[in-house]
């Protein structure tokens, strides 16, 4: 039986545009060592990455972490291989992440904590917008980690593989 590692399965990338939050970014960066997940950070960031203040708040795994960093959501954009599977999510969306087909390879990209992603984005790509679905019209949103930890394990769902990384 061989191993099969994650990033090789699913190669799925969960994109943060302009995080504001390190609690949040730290829990995702640990989903996505726990699931082979790349994690690209898009500048500007709301706090520093430095190794004293990783250490400080307990991210010893960090290192192992696949992280790309990108000077903007431009740069960001042109790094996109042609016909990248993009899925963008804002609560604006006409359709829900559980109505929408998602690849191996998909790009999950995320916007601000308190602002979501830009009008403009969401704009480009209206089929490939998606939202998580809530029963309770009190709830504005969903907390930044709740949201990307659904959706990726939603995309590892439907891309079929279960639990079980071995072949």
């Amino acid at each position: 039986m061989k191993l099969i590692k994650p990033e090789e399965r699913f190669g799925l990338n969960v994109v943060l545009v302009e995080p504001e939050i390190p609690q949040n970014t730290g829990t995702i960066g640990r989903l996505c060592l726990a699931t082979g997940s790349t994690l690209h950070l898009v500048e500007p960031l709301g706090f520093e990455i430095t190794d004293a203040r990783l250490k400080r708040a307990g991210l010893d795994y960090w290192e192992h972490l696949r992280v790309i960093r990108h000077a903007n959501l431009e740069a960001f954009l042109k790094t996109l291989p042609p016909n990248a599977p993009k899925i963008l999510f804002s609560k604006k969306a006409g359709h829900t992440l559980y109505e929408h087909k998602i690849e191996p390879g998909s790009y999950l990209i995320f916007g601000r904590e308190t602002f979501g992603l830009p009008e403009s984005l969401i704009a480009s790509y209206p089929t490939d917008t998606v939202r998580i679905p809530m029963y309770d019209a009190r709830v504005r949103s969903l907390n930044l980690s709740n949201t990307v930890s659904i959706a990726v394990y939603e995309a590892i769902r439907q891309i079929g593989v279960g639990s079980d990384l071995r072949d």
